[in-house]
């Protein structure tokens, strides 16, 4: 038998502490973060998308099959895109993540229903490969996908992202009407319910909320970009007024147009929005102040989707005025 040393007793001593430690210790040593929750990429944008439902049923029994052609093709563009980028690219396969579904449904949201289908398609692969995954993909993005690929639309082919109907007449939008052209307003219900001509998700004011309901629900989002956003336009559209002071109508400005698709589907953006409760207020008034100035003196009648876009470019300075201070650090430059 093999006489064992003093040393090696001890060695083999504290080996065995060591594995006791670690069967029976209650600590677990680990990088940061330390708080996790159990909320996944996935689990959140499914719920993004089941939010999505009302606005979608909405869109399409207002503008019929038209409407669902383009929410399919801008899915299945986006799907398609991430898929065969990260494919080519050799990089880990995604789109079981919903995230491209979400920016396909946003997208078509903010497009209207008579835009050419191969237009949706390229708007589609705009978002997700130019925007989306050029950047890194998803959480390297520095603005909204679909907004930008909203914005490449509008500036490339602009009179078919301009041209609006309901029930296959071709016509202005509230918006339009009381930007430029003389006309009889629908009725605040017909609004709110969605009766009007528009993009196919920003018509059924009811719809978005019941879906952000769901959102604010299941702490997907918080109420600080929604409620300062909308807020901002209900005060300044109401003040200001597009025929002079104290003559603005803040009710109607806020259930027309993209306000509330943006302000509870896309302003509160994960990735685009800032980390702080201060600075999400920062940023919901930043957007407010800008789609009211767009809408009341700019030459194009809504301002929801470059606000959205401006502000989304400034959310690195907004996150470094307003980060707390780490403790520890006081004083030390």
């Amino acid at each position: 038998m093999t006489q064992v040393t003093k040393v090696e007793a001890a060695e083999i001593k504290n080996k065995e502490a060591d594995t006791s430690v670690k069967k029976n210790s209650i600590f677990t040593l680990s990088s940061s973060p330390h708080i996790r929750s159990n909320s996944t990429i996935q689990s959140i944008m499914r719920d993004v998308t089941i939010a999505l439902v009302p606005a979608t049923l909405a869109g399409i029994y207002f503008f019929k099959l038209q409407a669902f052609l383009v929410i399919l093709v801008s899915i299945l563009s986006c799907v398609a895109s991430e898929f065969v980028w990260q494919k080519y690219t050799g990089r880990k396969v995604t789109v079981g993540d919903y995230s491209a579904v979400v920016t396909g449904l946003l997208l078509a949201f903010n497009v209207p229903p008579s835009l050419p289908l191969w237009m949706v398609a390229i708007g589609g692969v705009f978002a997700v490969i130019v925007v989306k995954q050029l950047f890194g993909g998803l959480g390297q993005n520095i603005v909204n996908p679909a907004l930008a690929a909203r914005a490449f639309l509008l500036a490339s082919w602009p009179v078919a992202m301009t041209t609006w109907t309901i029930d296959g007449i071709t016509g202005a939008t509230p918006l339009g009407i009381l930007k430029n052209e003389p006309g009889a307003l629908p009725s605040l219900s017909s609004v709110f319910l969605g009766h009007i001509g528009g993009s196919i998700g920003e018509t059924s004011a009811i719809a978005l909320i019941i879906g952000a309901a769901y959102l604010l629900y299941k702490r997907i989002i918080t109420w600080h970009i929604p409620v300062t956003y909308i807020g901002t336009v209900l005060v300044l559209t109401t003040v200001i007024g597009r025929q002079g002071f104290m003559t603005g109508n803040g009710l109607y400005e806020i259930f027309t147009g993209g306000l509330m698709l943006g302000a509870f589907f896309m302003a509160t953006d994960y990735t685009t929005s800032p980390m702080t409760t201060k600075g999400q207020i920062i940023f919901g008034f930043g957007c407010g102040l800008l789609s009211t100035v767009i809408r009341i003196f700019g030459g194009y009648p809504e301002g929801v989707s470059y606000s959205i876009l401006i502000m989304n470019l400034a959310v690195p300075l907004i996150d470094k005025y307003t980060a707390p201070r780490v403790f520890g650090t006081q004083g030390v430059k």
